[in-house]
């Protein structure tokens, strides 16, 4: 494990590559014994800062939750990062593509609690009874790490590389099959990227219950009120300034993002 001194120079590293978008070498280079737990100590040392700063948490997201994001890192489970106020993002304002190193969007079915998850032994019956709504969402992705070279720790430690999010109004999710949602990415009405909700753990309500199970480790519960992103049902693309991005859901909705 890390000195509690390296990992404030590591969560420093990382905020100020954040701050001046100037991205940093992989901390598992800088920092070759930093690990998973390790990682999710800095994560949480940034939020820290943040949120003493005045922001606040209001939810969490899943990344690497299909098995072949999983296998390419070499890991067996997903891992988390938290989404705050400031992160919201506005479908009807442009996004300054200047404010992020290197953006990516990716597609989601995000969940609205209407209740606290249990933690230890939440289950997804525990996540569709708490849930008051699903929402077409899209999380921006972006990496403070040169070049997206990241293992593992380096996401982890990076909020699991999450920059902003947004989301469209919500539907009630009993009716719908979760687990069967098409979804597609398109840039200026042209299909980019598509899949179907079931990429997400087979299906993300389970995605959800992992989270609420593993965070519960921390002492950190799924609060109701949260928003809870379960990972992407597509891959990710790259954005660019002057176009807009539109996530189209089966049955859900869409919402629409604007880069400037």
């Amino acid at each position: 494990m890390l000195t509690d001194r390296l990992l404030r120079q590591a969560a420093d590293r990382l905020r100020s590559a954040e701050h001046a978008r100037t991205p940093v070498a992989p901390l598992t280079e800088t920092f070759p014994d930093l690990g998973a737990a390790d990682a999710y100590r800095v994560q949480l040392l940034n939020v820290r800062a943040r949120t003493a700063a005045g922001a606040t948490v209001v939810g969490h997201k899943v990344g690497l939750s299909s098995p072949v994001m999983q296998r390419m890192m070499g890991v067996d489970e997903p891992d988390y990062g938290h989404l705050l106020d400031d992160m919201r993002l506005d479908p009807g304002t442009p996004v300054d593509t200047a404010a992020y190193c290197a953006p990516r969007i990716e597609v989601e079915v995000g969940f609205v609690l209407g209740a606290d998850l249990p933690g230890a032994g939440c289950t997804t019956a525990d996540v569709l009874d708490a849930t008051e709504l699903v929402v077409p969402a899209v999380e921006l992705i972006d990496s403070r790490i040169a070049d997206w070279r990241i293992g593992i720790a380096d996401t982890i430690a990076d909020n699991a590389s999450s920059a902003g999010f947004a989301t469209g109004p919500g539907t009630d999710p009993r009716g719908l099959d979760l687990t069967a949602i098409d979804a597609r990415l398109r840039e200026d009405g042209t299909v980019v990227a598509e899949g179907r909700s079931d990429a997400v753990l087979g299906d993300p309500a389970a995605a959800v219950a992992w989270l609420a199970r593993t965070v519960d480790r921390f002492g950190v519960r799924l609060r109701r009120g949260h928003l809870v992103l379960p990972g992407s049902c597509t891959r990710a693309v790259d954005v660019a300034p002057g176009r807009t991005y539109t996530a189209d859901f089966a049955g859900l909705g869409s919402v629409s993002l604007s880069f400037r």
